[in-house]
């Protein structure tokens, strides 16, 4: 079996005081250094993607998945020596979308993994829960695979039916496997900044799902911590999620 750290993190574009944040992030990044990590609202002409995966001293490659606009989405990180291929994007309307990867491990097991960002406004349920559904039927088709991880902020909180369905449709939230329930909040993490999103309450938005010949060692939140000399000051305005979780060897 392989063993591997999964983690996401909205990284909230280069809004609410990016230049203060940037430190932050990759701080927690050097300490962290997933196998694979999903990232949502990344600016590409900024390099926000490679700035992260240069934190460390691990090499990452960075696999984008535009949404809305080319310059502007979500990204994947995969941790050298780790192999991926079968780059696949899926547009979900409302100026989102989700893209994937197959990434070959070093006990032969195959790991399907994607990212997603969801529709944002708090009563948008309806719309969610359509995104969540052409997710699932892009997902069915994805190349042969031991295993599953679709990560990503939902924006829908566990009463949501857009939650639901990704348990109806077999994944598993890894917070919730590891600990007996999801994290409280995710979002918004503490973070103040003169223009930041205030548009709902306080709640789990964001998730690690996991599919197929997986299981889950542990779990829990990260990027949490504020700077030393200021408790308004946060990697971002969402909290991050990692899990370890152990994937089978191929069928």
């Amino acid at each position: 079996m392989d063993r591997l750290l999964v983690a996401t993190l909205n990284i909230r574009n280069l809004a609410d005081r990016w230049n203060e944040r940037l430190p932050l992030l990759l701080a927690d990044m050097a300490a962290l250094q997933p196998d694979v990590m999903g990232l949502q609202e990344v600016v590409y002409p900024l390099q926000q993607d490679r700035l992260l995966g240069a934190a460390g001293e691990a090499h990452y490659a960075a696999v984008r998945g535009w949404a809305g606009r080319p310059e502007y989405g979500n990204s994947l990180l995969v941790k050298a020596p780790l192999a991926h291929e079968r780059l696949e994007r899926l547009d979900l309307g409302l100026t989102r979308s989700a893209h994937r990867v197959l990434v070959s491990l070093p006990g032969g097991g195959r790991l399907v993994f994607a990212v997603t960002h969801l529709h944002h406004p708090p009563e948008a349920h309806a719309e969610r829960l359509a995104q969540v559904e052409q997710l699932l039927a892009w997902l069915e088709g994805a190349p042969e695979h031991d295993a599953m991880a679709v990560v990503g902020d939902f924006n829908a909180d566990p009463r949501e039916a857009a939650y639901a369905r990704m348990g109806a449709a077999g994944f598993r939230s890894a917070l919730l496997a590891a600990n007996g329930a999801e994290p409280t909040v995710t979002w918004p993490s503490g973070l103040q900044a003169p223009a930041m999103d205030t548009d709902g309450e306080p709640d789990c938005l964001d998730y690690i799902w996991l599919r197929g010949s997986i299981e889950v060692e542990e779990a829990r939140v990260v990027f949490d911590r504020p700077a030393v000399d200021d408790p308004t000051l946060y990697p971002s305005d969402h909290f991050g999620l990692a899990a370890r979780i152990r994937v089978g060897g191929a069928s």
